[in-house]
């Protein structure tokens, strides 16, 4: 996916050909921030700037703001798989959570943002 990163945070690169312009969020938080710009050089400062905006605004405020990603995630994984990965996390003498994380972080170690 494409998309622009700026302090932690990631934003969409949309565009609307009925309005002849580009447009994104921000992704990966509950707040709604939205930019656009004609051109994507444009877009990315729109997008930079709506980021400081928030963060200034947020600070104003006296209010943390919403981060992409806080660390910790629930998954439904069934029953039977549960007991699965409780017994293969044991057998390597870890966690459960340990045990995902390693699993996870084998998988996506060659991705890049």
């Amino acid at each position: 996916m494409n998309c622009f990163s700026y302090k932690g945070y990631q934003g969409s690169i949309e565009t609307s050909l009925k309005d002849r312009c580009l447009f994104g969020k921000i992704l990966n938080i509950t707040d709604l921030i939205l930019y656009e710009g004609n051109t994507l050089e444009e877009l990315e400062n729109d997008f930079q700037e709506s980021v400081d905006d928030y963060l200034a605004t947020c600070n104003a405020l006296n209010r943390e703001p919403k981060k992409p990603f806080k660390g910790s995630f629930n998954i439904r994984i069934g029953q039977e798989l549960h007991e699965k990965a409780v017994r293969k996390s044991a057998e390597y003498g870890k966690s459960l959570n340990d045990y995902i994380k390693d699993v996870i972080s084998k998988d996506v170690q060659s991705f890049n943002l």
